[in-house]
Order: structure tokens, then C-alpha cells, then sequence
């Protein structure tokens, strides 16, 4: 047992804040738990290094020499292999010396070079931004840390040295670095479990973010120790006594909370330094699961605990693998005192998380509980990069998962999921599987049907009701919560954009060639490929999609279509007695409705083919859609709504009423009876004797929206009903 210590550090500096970095250092501590085979490779991966790096200087001043050896220190801190320790050696010199990867493979082997490789920069790519590059960056590291787990724990111990000498860069570029590392680096530290570099990394990104109030707050703590020490041991000693009593072995040792944890909290729960009490907190590691729980019963004897402040992380454990039980108690004088309650294994993954386990040396049948997490978690790295092609969005992806505060909801089976806090119905169903989450519709929790955007709360019982023939809605990416769902959403959403592009492609060209008598199916496969090749596309269905999104036009590539058939003499395409095109109004976003008069099936219609985004449907006495034909008549198609459809669309219309008690039920309920469904609602603040109520209803066509009208004039209250057809408010009364 042992007295309260400072914040640990297990990276210790000299009493100059500066590593005293030394090979020899260096081999002592590898060789605690590495052969001598091993230590050769390191040795010989160190006068690689030191040979690339001659001459070269640090900004401290230091020989470049002493960044590399300190961070492979740090590793065999972690007690990382040995080929580990050999590319935290050679991390820089791809990017510094010209080393080339082939070299690294032939001196050091192929797995080292990989290492190599996934922490070196892209420096000699071209980027149009810091921002994009840096993305890049990163997605390269995450990428490679998915491979290889080791990538990340090097890239930690980097950065970590690089922060505890960052003071003598320039201002600017200490925030910059200190942010990135807030936003990025610290919280990949905390995701995959280790805590005590987690920590580090945001005490040092807080001291150079914040100098003044970091320091103002360090003389606040050391000058709080001597008033606190007599409750601090007060405590300690009437724990280890009960414990004694009880006849439980353990190691109690007190902590001093860190600075920016404090900082945090007095920002959070708007606190002075004064009245944020529990500065220091308790740690009790005992032998066994059955022993965590029985010190918490003796600590809830001898102290008061706090309503609300118990936490089980040993039953339901983080997101990280972490376990413990949490309680936080009243003590002496009334302060509150937090205790951490686990076992000498859950300690040692509590510090050093997936450094604790070999996750790249057994396979999945052999993983622990962390490994498994850890895993599934860098396998979900690479399913998003799967889906992701834009460097900058694959980040934005990974930036959400970073978090492991967590809500613990249950699937009908009685399965426990961890979700991030603020996950939506829409996340747990992507994390139950992609397809489940792809064909959703309705959910219920804990029985109760409940929006599809509603946040998870934690107990919650989740049920997901699908669809076979249902689809992700553009909508949801507004709400969800987790990478793996947005990147499922995105990459569906794209694939179906390019299908219903081809399809409408196809149909504008069959347009185009009909008055010659051609079909594009029948075209033979040395056609198509005349016809790409002067197109300079690479496929006839990138042509094709270029044509529905409207960045060609069909007319133009029929006239291709007709020198590549040798029909030179044949009528120009584009004249009189095309067929029209059928709309059957799940074209999704390849063919749209325009907001400017919101067409739908019995209006008479035509289209407009808008560059990159497909058709937009105008009724035939859009004044908007006269104006864009004369400006443009080569753009305009003819189209035709198909007699099969059987989906809904909405509809705006203004209804004015009496206002009166009742009104909006009695209107409702005429809406509803006619089986028209009421998608939006909203009314003017006018208190006087009329009302003005918009609606946005769903009609299947033409008729059935007559058929609502007139329900809705038979209610005795109705004054008027109107239907809306363009933003600005036109009004076409029915």
C-alpha cells in the first residue's frame, strides 16, 4: 500500500524536462524481455539510423539521433517487440534521409519496412492544402495502424516525444500541433486503452495550448496538497485498516487528478478551482472479480457513497476494454472522494490497453476481450476506407468513433452493444449489420415505436423493423452518430446514384436515336467501344452516366452513335416524334421534382436535363420552367408520368380557418380520412378571427389531392383551401 503520488508519468524526463537518450539506455531496458537475436537487429537498426541522420539537428539543438532512440525507449517501455523497436528506430528515415522502402525490406525484412512505411509522411505528394494533406496523412496511418496495430503504438510514443519538446517552436505552431493532438492523437490513445499516454497527451497539449491558465492551476493544486494531505491520509488509513480487518489483500495507492482533467471539469460544470473538491482520487487493485465487488461493500460500510456516482465497468465493459468499478463517496469534512476498484489484470490493460496484449500475434480465435474490441474496431477502419474514396472524409468518419464515452443498449436476444453517446436508432442498426441498417424503416424502444432519429439511451431495449425493398434516406446522414454508419449511408446513396444515372442515360439516348429506328441494346460491342473512345470515356457506362446526370447531351452523343453505325445521311436525332420518357417516380435522384412547382402525376410535365445532378420535372405552365426553354430549349426533353405508379409525393398547401377551438383536429382528421398523411405542419401567429395553416401532405396523384380538397372545404371552419406551387408563394386555388 502506498501514499498518495503526483500524476504519473512512465515516461520520466531528466531535471531538465529533456531526455538523457543513449543507445545504451536503450539496450538495457529492451534486454529486460528480448533475446539477444532481437537486440542484435536493434542494434544494427540503430546504426542505420544514426547514419541517415548525420549531421542532422533537432530544433532543440539536439543530435536528430536522440528523437529516434528516445522513441523506441518508449516502446520498450510497452514492451514491444522487437521488430517494433527496430522501426521506432528507422521511423524517420524514409522521410528524412531518402532511405526507399526496397532498401528497409532487404536490410531489415518486410515487416519492419511495413512499419516503416505506414508511419512515414507523404510529403512528396502533391496536395491543393495543409488540411488535405494532413488528412492524408492520417488516413495512411489509421489505414496502416488497421494492418498493424504497432504502427499506432510507435506513432503515440512519437508524438509524445514530440510534444514534451515542443516548446521551442514558434506559438502558432505549438497550438496547431498541440490542437491536432487534442483532436486526433489523444483520443486514438484513449480509444484503443492507454491511458497513461492518453493522459500525458493532454496534460502537454494543455500546457501549450493554455500556458497562463495551466500554470495558475498547477500553483492552485501544489499549494491545495498541503491542505488536503491530513483528509487524503485520513482516508487511506481507514481503508487499508478495513480492509485488513476483512482479511483483503490489496495495493491502495492514491492519485492526483491531472490538470487539464481538472481543467475540464471547472469548464464543463462551471466551477471555480475551489469548488471542484475531488482532486484526488483512490485506486484499491485486489486479486480477483469476487474481491472488487466485496471492497466496494466494505468502502460503502465505512464511507457515505454519493447517489448516482456508482459505474460497473467490470460487468459492462468501455468500448476500450477498460474495467473497473467506479464509486465516488462522501469523506472526512465532506469531501467527495472517487474510488477505482479492480484487478491486478485490469489494471495492467487499464495503463497500456491493446499494448497490454500481442493483438498481432494470435489469431481472432485467441483474442481476449480487448483484443476483440480493439479489433473489430480496426477492421471497421478499413470497411469505411472500403466505402470512403475522399481522404478528408474518411477522417471526418474516423473523427466520430474516436470517443469511447458510451451508451450500452440491448438487441431482442438480450445482446449487449456499446454505442457512443449520442448514437441514434439509425447507428445501432448499421452496427447490428449493414444490410439491417440499409433496408430500416421503424424501430421500437423498449416496446414503444419511436422516431428512427431518436438518441439511445442507456438499458434501452432496441428492435429494428426492415424492409426488403426499402433504402437508406439522404436525410439520415444529418443525424447518425457513428463513421460506419454516414459511410454506409454515402456509399449507398453513390451507388444507387450511378445506377439510376446509367438507367436514365440509357433512356435519354433511346430517346435520341428513336426516329432513326435504333436501339441501343443492339449495339455490338466494336460500336461501343468507337463510341467511347471518341466520347474519351473509359466505359459505355461512365457515357451513359454522363448523359443522365446531364453533363452531355443525348442529342449529341446520338449524332456519335449514328457516325459510328456509318449513317451519316441519316435525319438528325432530337426532331419530331420521340417517345416521351416514362416517370415512374422512384428514379431517386436521378430524376427529381422541381421546387418551384412540385409536379406530380396527372400534371402535365416536362424536363429539364440539369448539368451533373439528372432531370428536374416542371408542370407544363411552370413560369420558371418557360424562362430556363428559351434560354436553353436543347436541354429540354419531353417526359410523361408512367401509369404504374404507385409511391406518394408530397404537396404544399395553405388552408385558412376560423380560429376557433378545434380547428386543426377537425381539419386534420379530413386530411387523414381521405388517406392523405400529414408530413409537415406549421401556422401564422395571427391571433385574430382567421387562421393561416401550411400543410405538406402526401397524395398519390393528381386526384387524390382533389379528393383531400374537397374533404377539407366540407369542414365548416374552411375558408379556403389553396395549393402552393413555387417557393415564393403562388397560389393556384382548387
Amino acid at each position: 500500500m502506498s501514499a498518495v503520488s503526483n500524476f504519473h508519468d512512465p515516461f520520466p524526463s531528466d531535471s531538465a524536462g529533456n531526455r538523457v537518450a543513449s543507445i545504451a539506455n536503450l539496450m538495457q531496458l529492451a534486454g529486460t524481455y528480448l533475446s539477444d537475436h532481437d537486440l542484435r537487429h536493434i542494434r544494427e537498426a540503430y546504426r542505420f539510423s544514426d547514419a541517415a541522420h548525420l549531421g542532422q539537428f533537432r530544433a532543440t539543438g539536439e543530435p536528430y539521433i536522440s528523437h529516434p532512440i528516445t522513441v523506441a525507449e518508449y516502446c520498450a517501455r510497452l514492451k514491444l517487440d522487437g521488430q517494433a523497436i527496430q522501426a521506432a528506430l528507422l521511423h524517420d528515415v524514409m522521410e528524412d534521409s531518402g532511405a526507399t522502402k526496397e532498401e528497409l525490406i532487404e536490410r531489415f525484412g518486410t515487416q519492419v519496412a511495413e512499419l516503416v512505411d505506414g508511419l512515414s509522411k507523404l510529403d512528396k505528394m502533391e496536395f491543393s492544402s495543409r488540411e488535405e494533406a494532413q488528412a492524408e496523412n492520417f488516413r495512411k496511418m489509421l489505414l496502416a495502424m488497421a494492418r498493424d496495430v504497432r504502427v499506432i503504438l510507435i506513432k503515440l510514443s512519437d508524438r509524445l516525444h514530440n510534444m514534451k519538446t515542443l516548446g521551442i517552436m514558434a506559438p502558432a505552431k505549438r497550438r496547431r500541433i498541440s490542437r491536432e493532438t487534442l483532436e486526433i492523437y489523444a483520443p486514438i490513445a484513449n480509444r484503443l486503452g492507454l491511458n497513461e499516454i492518453y493522459r500525458n497527451l493532454q496534460e502537454l497539449s494543455f500546457q501549450n495550448l493554455n500556458p497562463l491558465r495551466y500554470a495558475t492551476l498547477r500553483k492552485a493544486i501544489i499549494s491545495a496538497r498541503g491542505n488536503r494531505r491530513e483528509v487524503v491520509n485520513r482516508i487511506l488509513d481507514a481503508v487499508q485498516t478495513r480492509l485488513a480487518e476483512r482479511g483483503v489483500q490489496a495495493r491502495v495507492f492514491g492519485r492526483e487528478k491531472s490538470i487539464f482533467g481538472i481543467y475540464r471539469k471547472m469548464v464543463e460544470k462551471r466551477l471555480s478551482f475551489g469548488q471542484v473538491l475531488d482532486i484526488y482520487g483512490f485506486r484499491i487493485v485486489v486479486k480477483d472479480n469476487a474481491n472488487c465487488y466485496l471492497t466496494l461493500g466494505l468502502l460503502h460500510e465505512l464511507f457515505r457513497p454519493v447517489p448516482g456516482k456508482f459505474k460497473d465497468h467490470i460487468a459492462i465493459a468501455k468500448l476500450n476494454g477498460y474495467q473497473s468499478l467506479h464509486t465516488t463517496l462522501v469523506g472526512p469534512f465532506g469531501t467527495p472522494v472517487e474510488f477505482q476498484i479492480r484487478t491486478e489484470e485490469m489494471h495492467q490493460i487499464a495503463e497500456n490497453g491493446v499494448a497490454a496484449h500481442w493483438l498481432y500475434k494470435n489469431g481472432v480465435g485467441d483474442l481476449n476481450h480487448v483484443q476483440k474490441t480493439t479489433h473489430r474496431w480496426l477492421q471497421s477502419l478499413l470497411d469505411i476506407q472500403n466505402q470512403t474514396g475522399d481522404s478528408a472524409e474518411f477522417l471526418e468518419h474516423i473523427k466520430v468513433d474516436l470517443f469511447p464515452d458510451a451508451v450500452y443498449v440491448f438487441t431482442p436476444k438480450g445482446k449487449i452493444m456499446s454505442m457512443p453517446r449520442g448514437a441514434t436508432i439509425i447507428d445501432f442498426a448499421y452496427a447490428v449489420h449493414t444490410d439491417v441498417g440499409n433496408q430500416c424503416v421503424a424501430a421500437r424502444v423498449n416496446n414503444i415505436t419511436t422516431p428512427l432519429r431518436s438518441e439511445l439511451k442507456n438499458g434501452d431495449l432496441v428492435e429494428i423493423i426492415t424492409a426488403p425493398h426499402s433504402c437508406p434516406n439522404p436525410s439520415w446522414l444529418s443525424f447518425v452518430r457513428t463513421g460506419k454508419a454516414r459511410s454506409e449511408i454515402r456509399h449507398f446513396l453513390k451507388s444507387m446514384d450511378v445506377e439510376e444515372t446509367v438507367e436514365l442515360g440509357k433512356r435519354l439516348l433511346n430517346q435520341a436515336l428513336e426516329p432513326d429506328g435504333i436501339d441501343i441494346g443492339e449495339l455490338n460491342n466494336a460500336t461501343w467501344e468507337k463510341l467511347v473512345k471518341d466520347s474519351r470515356m473509359h466505359s459505355p457506362e461512365e457515357l451513359l452516366a454522363e448523359i443522365g446526370s446531364g453533363r452531355r447531351v443525348a442529342p449529341v452523343v446520338a449524332r456519335r452513335v449514328l457516325i459510328a453505325l456509318g449513317r451519316t445521311d441519316s435525319v438528325a436525332p432530337g426532331g419530331k416524334g420521340r417517345t416521351p420518357i416514362l416517370i415512374h417516380g422512384g428514379e431517386g435522384l436521378a430524376v427529381q421534382r422541381a421546387t418551384c412547382c412540385m409536379p406530380i402525376p396527372g400534371d402535365s410535365i416536362q424536363a429539364y436535363l440539369k448539368r451533373g445532378s439528372g432531370l428536374a420535372l416542371h408542370t407544363t405552365d411552370c413560369e420558371f420552367a418557360r424562362t430556363a426553354m428559351a434560354r436553353e430549349p436543347e436541354r429540354w426533353t419531353e417526359v410523361q408520368w408512367a401509369e404504374d405508379i404507385s409511391r406518394s409525393f408530397d404537396v404544399n398547401i395553405d388552408i385558412d380557418v376560423r380560429n376557433e377551438r378545434g380547428s386543426l383536429t377537425r381539419v386534420s382528421a379530413a386530411i387523414s380520412d381521405e388517406g392523405a398523411n400529414i408530413s409537415n405542419l406549421s401556422m401564422n401567429d395571427d391571433l385574430g378571427p382567421q387562421k393561416l395553416m401550411h400543410f405538406t401532405i402526401q397524395v398519390t396523384d393528381r386526384q387524390h389531392l382533389a379528393r383531400v380538397v374537397r374533404a377539407v372545404r366540407r369542414v365548416k371552419v374552411v375558408s379556403r383551401v389553396a395549393r402552393v406551387r413555387n417557393k415564393v408563394g403562388k397560389r393556384y386555388l382548387r
